[in-house]
C-alpha cells in the first residue's frame, strides 16, 4: 500500500512535465524584428495560401472573410472563424505577433492551441516575411462584424490542451521532398507543402489525425464522406508539367474537362500566381514519390 502515493506522486509529475513541454508556444516576441510588411505581396501570399477559400462565407466575396464555412471530419464539425479586421468579432485587434503566432505556430491570441483544421502544420514553414506581408494585406481587407461560430465537436476532441502532446506527434518543420535539386524544385515545394498545404487534402491521416507521410499525396477519403481527393503523386497523375500548369492557370484538364469541387476554389487561387510558380507546383508534383493506391 506504501507504494500508491509514489506511483501516483509519479504519474501527476509525468502529466505535470507532458503539460509544461508541449504547453502553446507562441512566436518570441522579436520573432518579427526587422521585417518591412509589404501589402501589395502579400496579395499574392493571400492567394497562394489560399485564405479565401475556408474564410469567406458561401455567397461573401473573397475579401470579405466573414468565416462560417463548416469542414467535417472524424472528430466533429470545425467552423472557420471570422479572420476579417473587425476589432471586435474577427482579428483586427491582434497584433502582428499574435496573428503571425496563430499562422505558424497555431497558438491563439489567448495562448491557447489551434485546432489543426487551420492547416498551421503546413504554414509552420512559410518565411516569415511572407507572413508579415500576408498580415499587412489581410489589414487592407474589409471588416466583417459577424460573430465566429463555435466548432462542434465533443469530449475529449474538446479538450484543447491535448493539442500539445498532438503537435509533438505530427507537426514537423521538415520537408517531405528532402532534396530540391533546382530553384524550380525549390520553389514548388515551398508552395505546395507550405503555403499551399496541398497535403491536408491530399494525404491521407491516421487515427489520430496526423497525416500519413508514406502515403505523401496519395489520395484520402473526403472528410464529408462524399467520394475521395484523389491520388496526384506521378503514379496517378499521368499530365506532363505543362498539363498540370495550364489545369493551375485554366481550371481545364488535358481533356478538356474543367475543376469541380473544392479545386474551384483552389483554381482561383492558383490562377493568380505567375507562370513560374504553377510551373514550379508542376515540377515539384513530377518529382514525388509515385505512390500507388491498392
Amino acid at each position: 500500500m506504501a507504494r500508491w502515493p509514489l506511483i501516483l506522486g509519479a504519474m501527476v509529475a509525468a502529466l505535470g512535465a507532458g503539460w509544461y513541454l508541449t504547453r502553446p508556444a507562441p512566436l518570441a516576441d522579436n520573432a518579427l524584428d526587422r521585417l518591412t510588411p509589404d501589402a501589395a505581396r502579400g496579395a499574392v501570399i493571400f492567394a497562394a495560401a489560399g485564405c479565401a477559400s475556408c474564410h469567406t462565407s458561401e455567397t461573401g466575396a473573397d475579401t470579405l472573410l466573414t468565416g462560417g464555412k463548416r469542414f467535417a471530419s472524424p472528430f466533429g464539425t470545425f467552423v472557420a472563424p471570422n479572420i476579417s479586421s473587425d476589432p471586435v468579432h474577427g482579428v483586427g485587434g491582434w497584433s502582428d505577433l499574435e496573428l503571425a503566432s496563430a499562422i505558424v505556430a497555431g497558438v491563439s491570441q489567448d495562448g491557447s492551441h489551434l485546432y489543426p483544421a487551420f492547416p498551421y502544420t503546413s504554414y509552420n514553414k512559410a518565411d516569415m516575411q511572407d507572413v508579415v506581408d500576408l498580415i499587412a494585406h489581410m489589414r487592407t481587407l474589409p471588416a466583417s462584424d459577424a460573430p465566429s461560430l463555435p466548432h462542434e465537436i465533443g469530449f475529449p476532441f474538446n479538450l484543447r490542451a491535448a493539442l500539445g502532446p498532438w503537435k509533438a506527434l505530427f507537426v514537423s518543420e521538415q520537408w517531405v521532398l528532402a532534396t530540391a535539386e533546382t530553384d524550380a524544385l525549390e520553389r514548388g515545394r515551398y508552395l505546395v507543402e507550405a503555403l499551399g498545404h496541398c497535403a491536408e487534402c491530399h494525404t491521407p491521416r491516421g487515427a489520430l489525425g496526423g497525416l500519413q507521410g508514406d502515403q505523401w499525396m496519395a489520395g484520402a477519403p473526403n472528410p464529408s464522406g462524399e467520394g475521395r481527393i484523389p491520388n496526384i503523386t506521378p503514379a496517378a497523375l499521368q499530365w506532363s508539367e505543362r498539363d498540370i500548369a495550364e489545369y493551375l492557370k485554366s481550371g481545364f484538364t488535358p481533356d478538356f474537362d474543367s475543376a469541380g469541387g473544392e479545386m474551384v476554389a483552389v483554381i482561383k487561387n492558383t490562377s493568380q500566381l505567375t507562370d513560374a510558380d504553377r510551373a514550379a507546383i508542376a515540377a515539384y508534383l513530377k518529382a514525388i514519390p509515385a505512390i500507388a493506391n491498392p
